[in-house]
C-alpha cells in the first residue's frame, strides 16, 4: 500500500532526478565568487592561505612580496595567474603573501605588523617590502610585470637576467591561464 508519504518521496526523488542540471560555470570577467581564484585561475591553490602571517614574515630574513586581492573581483582574477608566477619565480627568496581584504579596514596608522597599514583600498593591490617592512613598490589594478621584478631584484639583491624573456598571460584550458617566458 501507497502511503502518503511515499509518495511525496518518490516524487521529490524524481523532481531531484529528473531536472536538467545546469553546469556549474566560473566567470572571470565577472565580479561574481567562484571559488579560490588561485586554485581555479591560476592553478596554484596554495598560495592561499599564506605560509606566514604579515607579523611573522616581518621577523624573517626574507622581504615580503604582499598582495590584496578579492575572489568576487574580475580584476583580482586576472591577477591571480600573475602572483603565482611570481611565487613561482620569487618565492624561494622571498615572502608571499597574498590575502582576500575583506577583513581589512585602511588604517595607515595601523602597526606596520597590521596588513591594514598597507592596504589602500583598491584590489588587487601588490607591495614589495623590505626585510624591515619599508614599502619599496606599491601598485593596484593593471601591473607592469618587469616593474615588480624590478623590485624583486632589488629587494632581494638579485640581478635580472640581461636576456629576460617577455612574459604573457598564456592559456592552458577554458579556464585557467598562466604567466609563462
Amino acid at each position: 500500500m501507497i502511503t502518503l508519504r511515499n509518495w511525496l518521496a518518490a516524487l521529490l526523488a524524481a523532481v531531484v532526478f529528473l531536472l536538467p542540471l545546469s553546469p556549474v560555470q566560473a566567470a572571470r570577467g565577472t565580479d561574481s565568487y567562484d571559488g579560490n581564484i588561485f586554485a581555479l585561475y591560476a592553478g596554484d591553490g596554495a598560495l592561499v592561505p599564506p605560509r606566514l602571517s604579515l607579523a611573522e614574515a616581518l621577523t624573517g630574513e626574507k622581504p615580503i612580496l604582499l598582495a590584496f586581492y578579492l575572489d568576487d573581483s574580475a580584476a583580482s582574477k586576472d591577477f591571480a595567474p600573475l602572483l603565482s608566477d611570481l611565487d613561482g619565480r620569487w618565492g624561494r627568496v622571498t615572502e608571499v603573501i597574498a590575502l582576500t581584504s575583506d577583513p581589512y579596514s585602511v588604517n595607515p596608522k595601523a602597526a606596520p605588523s597590521d596588513p591594514s597599514h598597507y592596504w589602500r583600498g583598491t584590489v588587487p593591490q601588490l607591495l614589495v617590502l623590505s626585510t624591515g617592512g619599508k614599502v619599496l613598490y606599491d601598485v593596484d589594478g593593471r601591473m607592469d610585470v618587469g616593474s615588480i621584478e624590478q623590485a624583486l631584484s632589488d629587494a632581494t639583491g638579485i640581478a635580472l637576467p640581461d636576456d629576460q624573456a617577455e612574459r604573457s598571460s598564456n592559456s592552458f584550458n577554458e579556464i585557467n591561464s598562466g604567466y609563462g617566458s
